[in-house]
């Protein structure tokens, strides 16, 4: 497969201070860079992002680029939501974090979710009548949202917009990121 051109796409990656999934933050942000796009990563605050591996040790530490709460959600072609319990956890209860997702949701503009990752939506009120994947332990939270939750490497919802990703785990972002560079540059 050849490599998309994302020149000119702007996507927004939002992540807590602690506890993101090392590479589910930092692979796809260097991937999308590496196509071209533009890329933000948006935390709590502009402190660094301890990332973690595996959910306990230490990973790389990320600068973010913009602040939840001070960011324009509009001004971005698609969002990443990476997963790390943690991060996702605290995601979901940060009005910040679940304002970024209504407003994607309710414009239409893609969102991508990995792992934990779809946490984000459920408390958006944004997967009902989906099928989406993630993390297995979620499954319950996803269904009691309203959606169809499958065991699959990644699944694209399309039926409506916005059009939404999911995958699994960190061994399916190869997966995802075919799913998200297709995604992007269809939607110019």
């Amino acid at each position: 497969m050849s490599e998309a051109d994302l020149s000119g796409r702007r996507v927004l990656v939002i992540a807590t201070n602690y506890g993101v999934e090392q590479d589910e933050l930092v692979v796809p942000v260097e991937h999308l860079r590496e196509r071209g796009a533009e890329v933000d990563i948006a935390a709590v605050s502009d402190d660094a992002i301890e990332t973690l591996v595996g959910d306990k040790d230490p990973g790389k530490t990320v600068t973010p680029t913009t602040t939840l709460s001070t960011l324009d959600p509009s001004a971005y072609d698609l969002l990443v939501v990476p997963g790390g319990t943690i991060n996702a956890d605290q995601l979901r209860l940060d009005d910040d974090a679940v304002r970024i997702v209504s407003v994607f949701a309710s414009d239409g503009r893609p969102i991508a979710a990995i792992c934990h990752g779809p946490w984000a939506l459920v408390e958006a009120d944004a997967v009902a009548g989906r099928r989406l994947t993630s993390y297995a332990s979620l499954q319950a939270d996803i269904r009691n949202a309203g959606a169809t939750w499958v065991d699959e490497a990644v699944v694209v919802d399309d039926s409506r917009r916005p059009t939404v990703i999911t995958s699994r785990t960190p061994k399916d972002l190869d997966d995802f990121l075919r799913e998200v560079d297709a995604t992007l540059a269809a939607h110019s």
